[in-house]
């Protein structure tokens, strides 16, 4: 068994983390840690955990180490940072579901967080964790920055169209909508009741910190440099994320065409599913589930590219994906733990 320890489990991200690990065939939840609830029962934080309530919060990373195989930080960014050290790395892997090290550049973090990076030793030892498109490096690292909700359903989207260079690298453009549990559990007045619902609202426009880890994935397989436009959105529901992303065409290409990349590169990926002609994603077909769902389609009248993704943020843009880079990490199939049809109607 792979004895696994979650530091921040009392967040969204880290409780779903939890509830994925509890039902994985290989895996032992060993020890968790919430920095506000130490030495309460995980059952009493979430109710939902009730009959899985031997877990205790505690804080202490030293022990955390030494007793697992897999330690997953499910924190804040600028606080996981400070936490990876190479006497950690030499005990156990690590995957940072976090943003301190999915930016190779320290000082582009510190301008987009606005925070000093406390470990930039280990930005180039850190792996993408894009199971999808970084799969061979994940396999073979010991420390994994697992991708942002927005950034892993936006790369996913356009990734094919990219590598294959049939779109121009300027100019394109994501608009995104995620639901309030993207923003996490601690309390802002944005994300209350009564100002967040009946309303759909554009936020950090034109600053979100996801940008620049967008255009550096897509930089990446695009073979050079490029900058894009992403506005995301609040959505007044729990769950899910939903892009639709524009891009211009290099020279004219048919719908079949487009759809021949997309079974290129995503045909033969389980978590990956490309929608039938005509249909496009939505939010609740990915609830709870570790799927991305992926549509494209042209518009012959305006000349542009139109691909839509939806995934749902705390599971394939979160903890889902961590458990998947764990999976490729340790040689277990990828799809253990993972395999569950999404909930419909939540």
């Amino acid at each position: 068994m792979i004895k696994a320890g979650i530091i921040g489990a009392t967040g969204y991200a880290g409780s779903e983390l939890v509830r994925l690990l509890y039902n994985h065939p290989n895996v032992k939840v060993e020890m968790i840690a919430g920095r506000s609830y130490i030495g309460e029962p995980y059952g009493n934080v979430f109710e939902n955990f009730k009959h899985n309530d031997d877990l205790v919060c505690e804080e202490n990373l030293e022990l955390m180490g030494s007793n697992c195989d897999v330690v997953f930080m499910a924190l804040p960014h600028g606080l996981s940072g400070g936490k990876v050290s190479e006497a950690l790395l030499s005990q156990a892997k690590v995957v940072d579901l976090g943003a301190d090290f999915r930016l190779s550049d320290s000082s582009v973090y510190e301008k987009w967080y606005g925070a000093k990076h406390e470990n930039t030793g280990l930005l180039k030892e850190a792996v993408y964790g894009l199971t999808e498109v970084n799969r061979d490096e994940v396999a073979k690292a010991r420390l994994i920055a697992n991708p942002g909700c927005y950034t892993t359903c936006s790369i996913l989207a356009l990734y094919p169209l990219l590598k294959e260079g049939v779109v121009e690298k300027q100019n394109i453009v994501i608009d995104a909508k995620s639901g309030v549990s993207g923003a996490g559990r601690l309390v802002e007045q944005s994300i209350h009741f009564c100002e967040a619902n009946e309303t759909v609202k554009a936020y950090k426009v034109a600053s979100h910190r996801h940008t620049p880890e967008i255009e550096e994935q897509l930089s990446i397989a695009a073979g050079e440099k490029l900058q894009l436009m992403f506005t995301p959105h609040l959505i007044p529901m729990n769950r899910g994320i939903l892009a639709t992303c524009y891009a211009k065409p290099k020279q004219n290409i048919s719908q079949k065409e487009l759809q021949d990349i997309y079974r290129q590169y995503y045909g033969d990926e389980y978590f990956i599913r490309l929608c039938r002609p005509g249909t496009f994603p939505e939010t609740k077909w990915v609830k709870s589930s570790n799927f991305c769902d992926i549509a494209a389609t042209i518009d012959e009248r305006t000349s542009t590219i139109i691909v839509v993704s939806a995934l749902d943020n705390l599971v394939k843009g979160a903890a889902g994906q961590a458990v998947q880079n764990m999976n490729v990490i340790f040689g277990i199939d990828e799809k253990t733990g993972l395999d569950s049809v999404p909930v419909f109607p939540v």
